[in-house]
């Protein structure tokens, strides 16, 4: 009687996670929409600096990189970095500031006072990146296509790889986030704290400056982190296959793009574990 009732226990606990964890994404996305300064900085940044990218670098017309690769706009060229750009900020910045603002208001402390769990908890932030972050993408797309001009890809083959390194991305990029989210002491500290962070990671891997034009230690230093790999991965789906040859070592490297982001995963996971407190430990 009472392995049969142990072996039942298991079920509805996780059933009760996950119930929890979509009723706290939902809490979440309704929040996140009705943040004004949220939704231009996180969700419309990407598409502002797209834009403005396009207007301010190609008035000349299209650029042509390499004498073996094809011309292209600068709205193409930039579009897979703004792609991962808009990971990192939906994710990684958006849930550490918010996590760390949460822990400063008492919000996460009252939270640690009901029966909701941390996984709970979790589920709910990262549902609510991966609805903002596919929303994100979709109108970022939409833009580059009907406002820019910019082509997307027509092949299925490449749309699948697209799909997979945004799952990748936009969960590395959650977990790391809510890692990231105890660091800030103070709920006003966590922008001089996490901003810098995301904005440095942006220069160096492949956002707004070429990859390719950057120093060998400089690219080696960003292969550390996992926003290159995600800008590799959207450039392998968004420009021609010759562009590949400018890469650090000469091929797109799908596999280095997957093994990268996976192993990343897996820190952000343990990281978003062992450090997540509903209150901070020097509090």
């Amino acid at each position: 009687m009472s392995a049969v009732a142990a072996s039942g226990i298991r079920p509805v606990r996780t059933r009760g996670l996950l119930a929890t964890g979509a009723w706290r994404a939902r809490f979440e996305i309704t929040q996140y929409f009705r943040s004004a300064d949220t939704l231009f900085f996180t969700f419309l940044f990407p598409v502002f600096m797209l834009g403005l990218f396009s207007v301010a670098f190609g008035a000349d017309g299209d650029v042509q990189l390499s004498p073996d690769a094809p011309a292209m706009s600068i709205a193409a060229l930039y579009l897979p970095g703004m792609l991962a750009a808009g990971l990192l900020l939906s994710g990684f910045q958006n849930l550490a500031m918010d996590i760390a603002v949460e822990r400063s208001e008492g919000m996460l402390k009252r939270l640690g006072g009901t029966p909701l769990s941390p996984v709970s908890y979790f589920l709910g932030k990262i549902g609510q990146v991966a609805v903002t972050g596919v929303l994100q993408a979709a109108v970022l797309l939409t833009f580059a296509a009907a406002v820019l001009g910019v082509e997307l890809p027509t092949e299925p083959g490449r749309w699948a790889t697209f799909a997979w390194v945004f799952v990748l991305g936009i969960a590395t990029s959650a977990l790391l986030g809510v890692a990231l989210s105890s660091a800030p002491r103070t709920g006003k500290s966590a922008t001089a704290v996490v901003v810098p962070i995301a904005l440095a990671l942006q220069f160096v891997s492949g956002v707004y400056l070429s990859f390719w034009q950057l120093p060998e230690w400089l690219q080696n230093v960003a292969g550390i982190f996992p926003l290159k790999w995600m800008a590799q991965g959207m450039r392998a789906v968004f420009l021609p296959d010759e562009y590949a040859a400018l890469e650090q070592h000469g091929q797109w490297n799908l596999v280095g793009v997957a093994v990268a982001l996976a192993a990343w995963l897996v820190v952000g996971a343990v990281l978003s574990r062992v450090t997540f407190r509903w209150i901070r430990r020097d509090a």
